[in-house]
């Protein structure tokens, strides 16, 4: 049996969409699952819109999600070179068979020409098509005026009233008709290639088995079952992948959220969560259970059991299966990946020690259960950092401004001088002792208590956010913490002014 191979051939234009990374995760999927060959191929004859720096960042981002290659311009293999642009002279040469073959002819209509064509088409409500006014020229004259510099570009010779059938993995058999295909471009004027010749040269020379991809290429796929059978080549298999789709059934764009690899990664999703996110956009593994292992994703994957519908992609969801993934994570490595956001948000500065390490192991933990991607832990840690008497909502100013509140925080603060430090233990056994002297006690102690040290009517447990507060008022952060003592001062003042 042939050994499977497959490809992930991106533009290096602009950043990885999520739909073409779903792409490339399948193609992994694939490969891996029937032990075969994961390609990487860059298509850059785009010349105007790709660049090196677009190259090295889809390499990035990719590596990022988790996808690795067998063969690619960074990673060896024997069918190289894997740069479209290095590639120029195979192109040339099955040009020139297809042109001794009279499968193939040079066409010299100007732009302008064409444009005329396609618009006395469209007023006259034909289908816009290339006339082929080029196609009976004698091949000889044609190869001369090329040579004495006259530009024209290279069309394949679509055969009339024929029909082009192939069985497409996800979508079973799909046909067309060649009367609505005009003789498309197979090399440009300027030389370069178009896009439905150039992947047919790469796939055959490459070994391409599968040819996995969006749906958006099922029209491209006629053309080029031509160029594979003007060549006299074997044919490889097609599955063609729904659009990935917003809840609201549109076209996933901006307006959505984030769409490509880098803005996930920015917002401090994990890899693991999104290429597992990515894998059940169309496909769903046989035991309906969602948070896999790479491995496990792999020793289920079915090509044949991914679905026609469109995927939905669910920013809840993905939230959702992204705190799965967080909670997961050894308390001292969320830390490491929190750095890069808490320097961001002006947390913390350069390198730190390991006591505020420590003190951020603490604090991260308290909040998990509040964190959905990375780049949240800032904002929930605020409420460590912060202590916004003047923004409290009227909530807590009301219960501030009750007289038995006042009373609680009056005695409170006088009790705090008996010690030289708090911990929980302190302050528990200084609200005994408010219980005893007032005869307050329950939500009439506490609730005054939390608003007081916290400026929130709500939120973190007090058995953990006081212990907390306090270590991390004595570190030495560029935003500092305040301690207990100077918040119940500071709501003193508030109350009492």
């Amino acid at each position: 049996m042939k050994k499977i191979r497959v490809r992930f051939a991106p533009s290096p234009t602009g950043f990885i969409h999520v739909g073409n990374a779903r792409t490339a995760l399948f193609n992994w999927l694939f490969s891996r699952k029937e032990n075969g060959v994961f390609i990487l191929r860059i298509e850059d004859t785009d010349v105007e819109r790709s660049t090196v720096e677009s190259e090295i960042s889809l390499t990035q981002d990719l590596k990022w999600l988790g996808i690795d290659w067998d063969e690619g311009p960074d990673g060896g293999g024997t069918h190289g070179p894997y740069r479209q642009s290095e590639r120029l002279e195979k192109y040339k040469y099955f040009a020139d068979t297809l042109l001794d073959k009279g499968s193939a002819y040079y066409c010299f209509c100007a732009p302008q020409e064409l444009e005329r064509e396609r618009e006395e088409a469209l007023i006259e409500k034909r289908m816009p098509k290339y006339s082929g006014k080029c196609r009976e020229l004698e091949l000889s004259g044609s190869i001369e005026r090329v040579r004495r510099g006259e530009k024209g570009a290279l069309r394949l010779k679509v055969p009339a009233g024929e029909e082009i059938i192939f069985n497409d993995l996800v979508r079973g058999e799909i046909r067309f008709q060649t009367d609505f295909i005009e003789d498309f471009v197979l090399i440009r004027s300027n030389g370069l290639p178009s896009y439905n010749y150039a992947c047919v040269i790469d796939d055959r020379l490459m070994e391409i088995t599968h040819v996995i991809r969006g749906e958006d290429h099922i029209p491209n796929t006629p053309k080029q079952i031509m160029v594979y059978r003007a060549l006299g080549w074997e044919i490889p298999l097609f599955a063609h992948l729904s659009m990935v789709m917003g809840k609201d059934n549109t076209r996933l764009s901006k307006r959505h959220g984030a769409t490509s690899l880098d803005q996930f990664r920015e917002q401090g999703y994990l890899p693991e969560a999104l290429f597992n996110y990515l894998a059940l956009l169309g496909w769903a593994p046989p035991e309906g259970r969602e948070v896999l292992t790479k491995e496990e994703m792999v020793s289920m994957f079915q090509l044949e059991k991914v679905g026609k519908a469109s995927a939905i992609f669910d920013y809840d969801k993905l939230n959702w299966m992204n705190r799965q993934y967080i909670r997961s994570v050894p308390s001292e490595n969320l830390v490491r990946m929190a750095i890069p956001f808490l320097k961001r948000d002006g947390i913390i500065h350069g390198d730190i020690t390991e006591l505020h390490f420590l003190w951020l192991i603490k604090a991260i933990n308290s909040i998990i259960s509040n964190i959905s991607i990375l780049s949240e832990i800032p904002k929930e840690l605020d409420i460590f950092f912060s202590f916004p008497i003047s923004e409290m909502d009227k909530e807590s100013k009301k219960i501030l401004m009750d007289e038995t509140s006042k009373r609680v925080i009056l005695q409170f603060e006088e009790e705090l001088l008996k010690y030289e430090r708090i911990n929980w233990e302190i302050f528990i056994e200084i609200t005994e002792s408010i219980k005893g002297k007032l005869g307050v006690k329950g939500k009439s102690l506490f609730h005054p208590l939390r608003v007081a040290i916290t400026a929130r009517s709500s939120g973190l447990e007090l058995q953990k956010f006081v212990p907390i507060v306090e270590e991390g008022a004595n570190l030495n952060f560029p935003r500092k913490i305040k301690s207990i003592r100077e918040r119940i001062s500071e709501i003193l003042e508030f109350i009492t002014n």
